[in-house]
């Protein structure tokens, strides 16, 4: 099972206003792990960012003027996200812009939802927490994901963070910690996530010496004669 964990950044909220993607990031996960693969990529919107979106995201006019246009990068963008199940907080929005920047497309491709199928988190949060808020931000709360890093919204930062949250809000690794949070009253019911490097070198393994080992024995023997009875001993080490 491929998954991929998409957000966008833009230069306004509305497609009806030609606004158009800025910055696109994912992730890929395969059978729910990551796998270290990502698609990043900063794109010139041909236009002006608006002054609300800049505050958001920090992404301005100048630093967009050299970055590729969205024709140049869709192939490749394409056949990253091709046949994956695409995993997306608030999908219409993101959505509805890729499908606005492949409609100036010559020839036109098919719709996204053509070949992706589309999870919506922000969907599943609302079913798992009605009447909460649940926006990224609130989950990250939620579900202890460290989220530190997030002073401005960033499309690759967003969808690293979104893809640890909906392996929690689905099924993923959680504690056992069920006290309240300072959050109304919600249950902190998962361990913080900190990521780890995939380069990392393997964990370093101690045997132990003969010395050791007939300690061992020695303990397990007297365990033995004291209850009459030592499962460590049935373990067939």
């Amino acid at each position: 099972m491929r998954q991929i964990v998409l957000d966008t950044e833009t230069t306004g909220l509305e497609t009806s206003q030609d606004h158009r993607i800025i910055e696109i990031g994912c992730v890929e996960m395969v059978n729910r792990k990551l796998t270290g693969r990502h698609y990043h990529q900063y794109v010139n919107p041909q236009r002006k960012v608006d002054e609300g979106a800049m505050e958001v995201h920090g992404i301005s006019d100048q630093f967009l003027e050299d970055k590729p246009l969205f024709e140049a990068i869709s192939p490749e963008f394409f056949e990253f996200i091709n046949g994956a199940d695409l995993i997306i907080h608030n999908a219409p929005f993101d959505i509805g812009f890729i499908n606005h920047e492949t409609s100036k497309l010559r020839p036109k491709p098919k719709s996204i939802e053509s070949g992706c199928r589309i999870i919506d988190t922000l969907a599943l949060a609302r079913q798992k927490h009605p009447g909460q808020k649940n926006n990224l931000d609130a989950l990250c709360k939620r579900y202890g994901v460290d989220n530190s890093q997030r002073d401005l919204h960033g499309a690759l930062l967003d969808a690293e963070i979104l893809a640890d949250v909906y392996l929690l809000m689905t099924g993923g690794q959680v504690s056992l910690n069920m006290s309240d949070s300072s959050d109304g009253g919600e249950m902190n019911t998962a361990s913080t996530i900190r990521r780890l490097s995939t380069t990392r070198p393997p964990l370093r393994v101690i045997a132990a010496s003969a010395q050791e080992l007939d300690d061992h024995h020695k303990k397990l023997d007297a365990i033995k004669a004291a209850s009459g009875e030592c499962v460590w001993q049935n373990t067939g080490e």
